[in-house]
């Protein structure tokens, strides 16, 4: 399980513009790569939708061996609706702090050191005031739960994570594949999951021969499976294979195979340029305007 490793987290986005100026000026990421499809993803990667779409992934160095944000964005869906699925991300990084106090951007003392404050479209981030690491700044992941012991058991005992830190009075366990990874930490939330249409899902990758035992084990486990081991191409690019889970609680997990994710993922130099050449492209917001009407809230 130590060949596993974390990769990122997917959110989807509303407004491209508003979600670039948050992950680029205020937390200070860099936009690594930028892709457009012409229709929906074979794994739902951009949710349960057939249109165009787009994907951007951010972060604070390559996804070899940094945690980073796929931004996916549906064109003509303006709003997400959260639920109490996604309870934060927490980064460690002073600048950003500063960042967000100099650009006026809301933050909301929380501890010592510690800030929350929020992307567009409502998803919460921790930010720890102190000096950004040479390493991934990005620490842990928290995803609520409405039983904390049977999602640790799922997570370690089928998905091979260790148990890193249980604080019963927090009712949190922090669980990873290796310390220097980011970490997953789960909350139970004592009650049921929802997951609205915002819902994400957080990636992994491990050694593509894993994917047939680990889709088998799920089925012998008679745990859900969204995607069966499917092949996934990008316009140019490395095709990668996927097996997308779904654990008690319904979150979204997906496994790709790591060579060609490797392959795949390479930071593109083009995609900042790509990704505002998108931008400045997409009239839907001024259509809508036009025609006295609003983009869908999903």
């Amino acid at each position: 399980m130590s060949l596993r490793r974390a990769l990122h987290f997917v959110f989807k986005v509303g407004d491209r513009t508003k979600t670039a100026t948050f992950y680029r000026d205020v937390l200070g990421m860099k936009i690594l790569r930028h892709e457009e499809f012409e229709e929906g993803c074979k794994a739902t990667c951009n949710g349960p939708y057939d249109g165009k779409w787009s994907k951007t992934m951010v972060g604070f160095g390559p996804e070899d061996d940094h945690f980073v944000a796929e931004l996916t964005y549906n064109y003509g869906v303006g709003e997400y609706q959260l639920g109490n699925d996604f309870l934060g991300l927490t980064l460690q990084s002073s600048q950003a702090v500063s960042n967000a106090k100099r650009l006026g951007w809301p933050l909301t003392e929380v501890g010592e050191a510690l800030y929350l404050t929020h992307a567009p479209g409502g998803y919460p981030f921790y930010l720890v005031d102190k000096e950004q690491p040479s390493s991934d700044p990005v620490q842990k992941v928290c995803l609520g739960v409405s039983d904390l012991q049977r999602s640790t058991r799922y997570w370690t005992t089928l998905l091979g994570m260790k148990v890193m830190e249980k604080n019963e009075e927090k009712k949190t366990v922090l669980m990873g594949f290796a310390d220097t990874q980011c970490k997953l930490e789960l909350y139970d939330n004592s009650g049921t999951v929802d997951h609205g249409t915002a819902f994400g899902r957080i990636a992994f990758s491990c050694p593509r021969e894993q994917l047939p035992g680990l889709e088998a084990l799920m089925k012998n486990e008679n745990q859900k499976i969204l995607t069966p081991l499917v092949s996934l191409d990008t316009p140019g690019k490395s095709t990668v294979e996927v097996v997308i889970l779904s654990d008690p609680d319904g979150h979204e997990i997906c496994f790709v195979g790591d060579k060609a994710f490797r392959e795949l993922s390479k930071v593109d130099p083009e995609g900042k340029e790509l990704l505002n050449k998108a931008m400045a492209e997409d009239k839907s917001d001024e259509w809508f305007a036009k025609n006295n009407r609003q983009k869908a809230a999903a």
